[in-house]
């Protein structure tokens, strides 16, 4: 079968043939219908080698939708033919923390050597993969694959971080979404379905700030040196409630802050390496700043939900497991809008 790996340190993403994998005890065989493609794979791909924290060649692709293909010997909560998307942030499953679903803050998951689909152990980017266990499948039913996969956690980790911050976000509140891209544009789309909240869009470029009204922000503004400024004269200079950003940078960081109001919610969603100095005096009294991950297995079913119930709508751009390389360039070059996801089968 067709996958694509990174194989070299420093080298760009190839498409491979490998055998197919067969389920052992408790395992599901998956037949790949469609795979995210998403800025932490361009963030794998970009670690020197004393910094990678798994072997190489990895096949890649941590969004994942497919039709269950063939059972391993005990398994039963799941049947041949039905249509999954794949939970990414595997933890150990026993721990109270993994019991009660929250396996994307499971503390054993590093140590014990358990990493997500293609971001350490064989990922969706191929006609078939291996889930370890049904507990990380969950069904959505008609719902098209190509809108489903980025769910997994384009839309997972938004809903996490947007439920989190759902007390700040009472009528007459204001709610930041710094980045407009994959994540951004369906943080956008859950603030208007779950909150009473206003939502301002920041972003560089009058395209992607178009874009971002289309999906519902009710203001859109440019991330420059004055968009701090610009969302108080928003608020009557009180600033906003909650700050979403999703690109992560030092800049974005320092913007956050310069905007939120105080005992507001900022969450540095984004992986732009970049960092908030907290301390007395440095943000504004009472501020909340965290770092989400991903989200929980209940949220996802949650997320699906929302989807299945037309309240989310993913912008995609697909393509065939031969062009994904060309995906993963047009996403580091900045020409993805929304999400790319390669369809294996094709």
């Amino acid at each position: 079968m067709k996958a694509v790996q990174y194989r070299t340190i420093g080298g760009a993403p190839e498409v491979v043939d490998v055998a197919v994998p067969e389920p052992g005890p408790g395992q599901v065989l998956l037949k790949v219908t469609a795979a995210g493609v998403c800025h932490s794979d361009i963030m794998v791909m970009s670690m020197p080698a004393e910094r990678l924290p798994f072997p190489l060649p990895l096949t890649l692709g941590h969004e994942g939708a497919g039709i269950v293909a063939a059972l391993g010997e005990g398994v039963s909560s799941v049947t041949v033919g039905d249509s999954v998307v794949v939970y990414g942030p595997q933890g150990c499953g026993v721990c109270a923390v993994c019991s009660s679903g929250r396996e994307n803050y499971c503390p054993h998951a590093r140590r014990l050597g358990i990493h997500p689909p293609g971001l350490g152990s064989p990922g969706a980017m191929a006609e078939y993969m291996i889930v370890d266990d049904p507990r990380h499948l969950v069904p959505i039913g008609d719902l098209d694959p190509v809108s489903a996969v980025p769910l997994t956690d384009a839309g997972l980790t938004p809903y996490h971080s947007v439920r989190r911050a759902l007390p700040q976000l009472v009528p007459g509140s204001t709610a930041v979404v710094i980045g407009t891209g994959g994540l951004g544009h369906l943080a956008i789309q859950l603030l208007r379905a779950l909150t009473p909240a206003r939502v301002v869009a920041l972003d560089v470029s009058a395209e992607k700030l178009e874009f971002a009204r289309g999906v519902g922000a009710h203001e859109a503004l440019l991330s420059d040196a004055n968009a701090a400024a610009a969302v108080r004269e928003l608020t009557g200079g009180l600033g906003a409630d909650a700050v979403f950003d999703f690109v992560g940078a030092d800049v974005t960081g320092r913007s956050a802050v310069a905007m939120a109001a105080l005992d507001a919610d900022i969450q540095l969603v984004g992986i732009g390496g970049g960092t908030i100095p907290v301390g007395f005096g440095r943000v504004p009294y009472g501020t909340t700043v965290t770092t989400p991950y991903w989200g929980s297995r209940t949220e996802l079913a949650e997320v699906i939900a929302l989807a299945q119930a037309g309240a989310l709508s993913v912008h995609t751009e697909t393509y065939s497991i031969d062009d994904a390389p060309r995906a993963y360039e047009r996403l580091h070059q900045g020409k993805i809008s929304g999400r790319a996801v390669i369809l294996p089968g094709s």
